[in-house]
């Protein structure tokens, strides 16, 4: 598998079958390398992604991520071979613990430790058969990574690592744990907006649904900031440490200083400012293609 270096990450459980298909198709168009999907309570990744493959011909798609609760890890090992084999090499398997209110609260499922969870599922994976046809090379697995033991154990056992809600200060740190050889698949949250008034606001309304899960408040506190400053929308300096925004030139600055950090891809997520909830910003997308 051949990822580019920019992909981007987007929520596509508004859009409806077709619709999806012609979003791929249409990014593929413009050249991006790859689509992250994520998993929460809509559709399942691995499915979604096996009609997405249809809809598109280059286009790697990519699970970010799917929830290791969700299913055994034998069954991962299933779904990630089978895509790959049948896309002909375009899948990249995400995975991550998510966190303990949706596993918990909302699956009513028991959540572990997440370095030892993700531990003992990566060892289980990796030991379990599969008979049929393989793909043509080994299929990669990145696991969600923010914190120095989990990014350790990316390194360690997994080919890289897919951090969330992030800086380029901290792909910094990540590249030096993981060392230089393995996948650094960054996300991160744009939106083309110079108006910092509406700018913030769309990255506040993003940042939302976010705000109380303790993994991310956790790595935000490792990266400088504490609790007033993600509390009641997030302070303006940490918006925009997390989101970049601004014109054109400002969001490609952003992406550049996470790969001169070390990133190896980097996926957008674009933001509309005032847009309709599941609004595309096309003009944003167009404008940061790689064959703009």
């Amino acid at each position: 598998m051949e990822l580019g270096s920019l992909g981007v990450w987007y929520f596509t459980e508004t859009m409806d079958a077709p619709q999806a298909g012609e979003f791929a198709s249409r990014l593929e168009g413009l050249g991006y390398a790859a689509l992250w999907l994520p998993e929460t309570l809509g559709r399942n990744p691995f499915a979604h992604a096996a009609y997405l493959f249809t809809q598109t011909e280059r286009l790697v798609l990519a699970t970010g991520i799917a929830n290791i609760y969700h299913r055994h890890p034998g069954m991962t090992k299933q779904s990630q071979y089978t895509l790959a084999e049948q896309s002909g090499d375009r899948f990249l398997l995400g995975i991550g613990v998510s966190h303990a209110p949706l596993v918990a609260g909302v699956r009513g499922l028991e959540y572990g430790k997440p370095v030892a969870a993700m531990r003992a599922y990566l060892e289980v994976m990796e030991a379990s058969p599969y008979s049929s046809v393989p793909p043509a090379a080994t299929p990669r697995t990145v696991i969600a990574a923010l914190g120095p033991k989990m990014l350790a154990l990316a390194a360690e056992k997994a080919d890289g690592a897919h951090p969330y809600w992030t800086t380029p200060e901290h792909t910094a740190m990540a590249r030096e744990i993981l060392g230089p050889d393995k996948m650094l698949c960054v996300e991160q949250k744009v939106c083309l907006e110079v108006d910092r008034q509406k700018a913030r606001e769309a990255a506040r309304q993003a940042l939302a649904m976010y705000a109380g899960l303790p993994n991310y408040a956790n790595n935000w506190k490792r990266l400088g900031f504490d609790d007033d400053d993600i509390a009641h929308g997030g302070s303006d300096a940490l918006i925009d440490a997390l989101v970049a925004w601004g014109d054109e030139e400002a969001i490609r600055d952003r992406v550049k200083a996470h790969r001169d950090a070390g990133a190896s891809h980097v996926c957008i997520q674009p933001l509309k400012a005032g847009g309709a909830p599941g609004e595309v910003d096309w003009k944003l997308l167009e404008a940061l293609a790689p064959r703009a």
